[in-house]
């Protein structure tokens, strides 16, 4: 009788052990199928903490680490922000930051590639879409044929007899002049760029080296992106960034465009600077 009641206890725990292992094996399934933002969620939750007190830890907008959470990082401006924004997130929560950039790039790599945020054609580290030096050369060529055509015509109208040239064609040649004076000059950079581009245009900053530090922040201190930067990386300003900045100490290792079109870097030497980076404040740079 002891005998079959000392079976009937080992068959129990055995079952118990059976029960408990079948759970953490189903518990560590659903861990492992969790995504980078429901990871970071969980974790919070688990802490205790709210959207609110992580915000003024990791001085990212609630608006982000919610966007993150429900890992719709499509939805951030740009690739360096869902990666950036994912490891600071991480670190704040003493979690494993390698892990959950991991999987931000795994799910990025998943939704395949898309556009700007802002829908101007320039996509996240893709420099080549970037105007070229050869391009800027044809564009001259193309304006001082315009403006020789314009004055062949006007000779031949003269000789035709037919009077003076229109209005018409006067404005032409104007403005082909104008064209032409704007065209690089013999040191192959834009001589007044800046007057064609707007104060509100889009402003791009990529990466021309390896290891570049920057921060990006706003007027009243808010980040809108911290970390390195390598060649090829690229960071669209916000257009809803308020007095944007930037604070580097490697701005010569930056090709600036607004709109698609470069602008003057901020340095051509490896010192440390801080300066305001709106589209306004870099046309007013280069007007200065």
């Amino acid at each position: 009788m002891q005998s079959d009641e000392n079976t009937n206890e080992a068959d129990d725990v055995a079952d118990n052990s059976d029960k408990e292992a079948a759970q953490d094996g189903s518990n560590a399934d659903g861990q492992a199928s969790l995504g980078a933002g429901a990871l970071l969620r969980a974790e919070r939750e688990e802490r205790g903490l709210s959207l609110d007190h992580v915000s003024a830890e990791t001085r990212i907008p609630v608006r982000h680490l919610e966007t993150i959470e429900a890992g719709d990082f499509d939805a951030l401006p740009a690739r360096t922000y869902a990666i950036g924004f994912a490891r600071t997130y991480a670190r704040a929560l003493e979690m494993d930051d390698a892990h959950i950039t991991d999987l931000v790039r795994s799910e990025l790599n998943e939704a395949g590639p898309r556009d700007s945020v802002v829908g101007r054609g320039m996509a996240p580290g893709d420099p080549a879409k970037l105007p070229s030096r050869g391009l800027a050369w044809f564009g001259a060529f193309a304006a001082l044929v315009l403006l020789l055509g314009v004055v062949s015509f006007a000779g031949m109208y003269f000789q035709a007899g037919q009077g003076p040239a229109s209005l018409l064609d006067t404005v032409e040649a104007e403005n082909a002049a104008t064209t032409l004076a704007e065209a690089p000059g013999d040191d192959g950079e834009a001589a007044s760029t800046s007057k064609a581009l707007s104060p509100d245009g889009q402003v791009v900053f990529t990466a021309t080296g390896e290891g570049a530090w920057v921060r990006f922040y706003e007027e009243n201190g808010d980040r809108l992106f911290e970390g390195v930067m390598e060649a090829g990386d690229t960071f669209e300003l916000p257009p809803t960034a308020r007095d944007p900045r930037i604070n580097t100490g490697r701005p010569n290792l930056f090709q600036i465009t607004i709109d698609g079109v470069a602008v003057a870097p901020l340095s051509e030497e490896m010192v440390p600077i801080q300066a305001p980076i709106s589209a306004q404040a870099l046309l007013e740079r280069d007007a200065g």
